[in-house]
């Protein structure tokens, strides 16, 4: 009996299969990194502006540390609410998955109300963007930070009536896991805020 060595094959006999909207979430990866960009150059400028003053109130003046720090709990607890949701809905319960979604939303909500808050007391006392070059960098920083957590919260709330009306299909189950990305991306984000600008503000 005589046996034949296996002839190698250099191409496909068919053509592999690609989701529709496969490159969704490349198209995604790119979005994610275009912001890394846009946070390290706000970043750069505030380490060149957080000294320049014009004579005005510096960081130790007007950062309130146990504020910050209560606002940075709410944006920590809702990353985990977001991990509590993603682990709901691997294991396919929908409603558990809209519970935590909606917590997650309502933990971001107090965070901007929080952030506003202080935004407020600073223009209040006189410590508007347009005070100093490091108040300009400040608001130029923290503020777009939090619009990103604004329409976050938004995507959440598109996300809850898309689960609601169609259950946790795969094209929702890629969407949460999209914006579980970019919650997290902000909560990393903001850590950098809270060192670089706020604690190390106060301790210059």
């Amino acid at each position: 009996m005589t046996t034949t060595a296996a002839t190698p094959v250099f191409y496909l006999t068919e053509e592999e299969h690609h989701e529709p909207g496969g490159f969704t979430n490349l198209g995604f990866w790119i979005y994610l990194m275009s912001d890394c960009l846009i946070f390290a150059v706000l970043f750069a400028t505030y380490g060149v502006l957080g000294a320049s003053l014009a004579g005005g109130p510096g960081p130790r003046d007007l950062f309130d540390l146990s504020l910050v720090a209560l606002n940075t709990t709410m944006l920590l607890l809702s990353s985990i609410t977001y991990g509590f949701a993603m682990l709901a809905m691997h294991r396919m319960d929908q409603k558990e998955t809209i519970k935590w979604l909606a917590i997650t939303g309502l933990f971001g909500a107090a965070f901007i109300a929080i952030e506003l808050y202080e935004f407020r007391h600073l223009i209040h006392e006189g410590a508007g963007p347009w005070r100093s070059g490091f108040l300009s960098a400040f608001f130029a920083l923290v503020g777009t930070h939090g619009l990103h957590v604004s329409f976050g919260i938004l995507w959440l709330i598109v996300s809850i009536v898309q689960v609601r009306a169609k259950g946790l299909i795969p094209a929702n189950q890629r969407r949460l896991t999209c914006l579980s990305l970019f919650w997290h991306f902000l909560d990393v984000v903001w850590i950098g805020v809270f060192t670089f600008v706020y604690l190390m503000g106060v301790l210059r």
